[in-house]
């Protein structure tokens, strides 16, 4: 029997997948251009009909965009090289565990001495349920658990010219009467005709059963405080009836101290009250990562320089304390943007302007162990963040280890001004401000049972000198960098619209490689 392209193609199809057919489609020109599609790892049966032989690729950075590019690529038999100036995975996605090392371009070097199984996260910390990252630990075998990003017995506490002024206050006190101050204001407005142009009758009927249920309001329309509130005593067993909280602040007291300032936070499409984590620490996603590639990684190469070549594109880089370098055909540069102009390199003038035009953020953390878990003992915190004004900006506590004899608390994570307060400190002056700062908030205990502590600045960490670096991505020097400079890709984060988390760099990794996989085996 002659063969036909059609009988060719069924025999793909039965021998080889709908994914092998569809590969020899594209190569020929059969099959219908695709709109744009959810990302699909590449496969080698995208490559069938194509020019057969090496593909290979150099990765720079064994962060985020870095291991999933390099992850994605493998699927589809890419041959790929990671080269990584550090000696871990994850890039800014650090976990600090005892033994952990490091030397910060202030000079200083730290070793933590954190007990067995504890640790903190210096980097990313919480997932929202709608990124890619938890699809990648479901498919990597990364377990999770959840992160309490808010809790009702933390506490607020901010200076005002009110009698509120630099008092702790927990969360559940502080919406109860925020809430019930703004909904008392606005059914006075409704009750008066403030608002008669824009609310029928029934309108405000409506929003009256609302404001009186949100706002825990009275008969008369006023909010006197409830047991929202909260209790300085449990309620118990017959006539126990528990002690509440003495009444509420007056409502210019309320409106004036800020209190409300972070309720808002957890509305963040990106933030939300439950969120998740790996057990383990957030890193265990790239150790997971680093498992699949294998000696693909090369750990310890400080690269010195990429440029595009005939061939390809040459990279330079350290390694064991000798200058080695390797050609492929093609790289994907996830180096944070503004450290990439210090390479050698032949990219062009207006790619090292945009390169540039990325915004570096102050940031960083503090981890302190102690061995009594007061936070749950005295004050029966199980996870969550209080908030302040100061430069701490907030303390974290433990979402694991309940109820054990110990654990880490994150005395301070805080960007921008905050942060810059602490950067150039020693860590014993960071220590002793954070710990000075913190007992303003939770009371003496704060600076008892510390046991160890460590902490980081971004912008004192080398080879990332920043927590994120942040545009407009509609500026032009942000598209432009969605191109490829000839056989030069960029990717990280900072491509994408979730700067700031793994999401981001995982999307702009899988846009990448769906833009680069394309350009090799065409489209499918």
């Amino acid at each position: 029997m002659p063969v036909t392209r059609r009988s060719f193609m069924k025999g793909l199809g039965v021998t080889g997948g709908a994914g092998v057919m569809y590969g020899a489609m594209s190569a020929i020109g059969l099959a219908p251009a695709a709109a744009e599609a959810p990302f699909r790892a590449p496969t080698m049966g995208d490559l069938v009909g194509q020019a057969p032989g090496h593909h290979s690729v150099a990765v720079l950075g064994a962060g985020p965009a870095g291991m999933c590019t390099a992850y994605e690529l493998g699927k589809a038999g890419y041959d790929v090289t990671v080269l990584e100036a550090r000696t871990r995975p994850g890039g800014r996605v650090w976990s600090i565990r005892a033994g952990t090392e490091e030397t910060d371009l202030n000079g200083e070097t730290q070793r933590s001495t954190f007990s067995d199984g504890h640790f903190f996260n210096m980097g990313a910390t919480r997932i929202p349920q709608s990124h890619v990252t938890l699809d990648y630990c479901k498919e990597l075998g990364v377990e999770i658990q959840p992160f309490g990003n808010q809790n009702a017995n933390t506490v607020v506490n901010y200076a005002s010219d009110t009698p509120l002024s630099k008092t702790s206050m927990t969360y559940r006190a502080a919406k109860a009467d925020t809430f019930g101050y703004v909904s008392e204001l606005l059914q006075k407005a409704a009750s008066r005709g403030a608002l008669d142009d824009v609310l029928s009758a029934d309108d405000k009927h409506a929003l009256a059963e609302f404001l009186t249920d949100f706002g825990d309001l009275g008969s008369d329309g006023r909010y006197l405080g409830s047991t929202r509130r909260g209790y300085t005593s449990e309620p118990g067993a017959g006539t126990d009836y528990g002690t509440r909280l003495a009444p509420p602040h007056s409502m210019s007291d309320v409106i004036r101290s800020g209190i409300g300032r972070n309720f808002a936070f957890d509305f963040e499409y990106d933030q939300a009250t439950m969120m998740f984590t790996p057990i383990g620490g957030m890193d265990r996603i790239y150790y997971a990562f680093q498992d699949r590639l294998g000696d693909r990684v090369k750990f310890g190469s400080v690269v010195t320089a990429m440029r595009n070549v005939p061939e390809g594109v040459t990279v330079e880089y350290t390694a064991g304390g000798r200058a080695q370098s390797i050609t492929t055909d093609y790289v994907v540069c996830t180096i944070p943007p503004h450290l990439v102009g210090r390479l050698g390199n032949n990219l062009p003038a207006d790619v090292l302007a945009a390169l540039k035009a990325a915004k570096v953020t102050s940031s960083g953390k503090l981890g302190i162990e102690y061995s009594r878990r007061w936070w749950e003992t005295d004050e029966r915190i199980y996870g969550g963040a209080s908030n302040t004004d100061k430069d701490i900006a907030q303390i974290m506590f433990p979402y694991d280890h309940f109820h054990s004899d110990r654990g880490v608390v994150v005395g301070y994570y805080n960007t921008g001004k905050r942060h810059q307060a602490f950067e150039s400190l020693t860590h014993r002056q960071r220590l002793a401000k954070a710990l000075a700062e913190g007992a303003e908030i939770h009371g003496d205990k704060y600076k008892k049972d510390v046991t160890s502590s460590f902490s980081g600045s971004w912008r004192r960490t080398r080879y990332s000198e920043s927590a994120w670096a942040s545009w407009d991505s509609t500026s032009p020097e942000y598209k432009l960098l969605l191109q490829p400079v000839d056989k030069i890709y960029f990717a990280g984060d900072h491509l994408s619209n979730a700067i700031a988390w793994q999401h981001g760099a995982f999307t702009s990794a899988r846009s990448v490689v769906a833009a680069l996989h394309s350009r090799v085996a065409g489209p499918s």
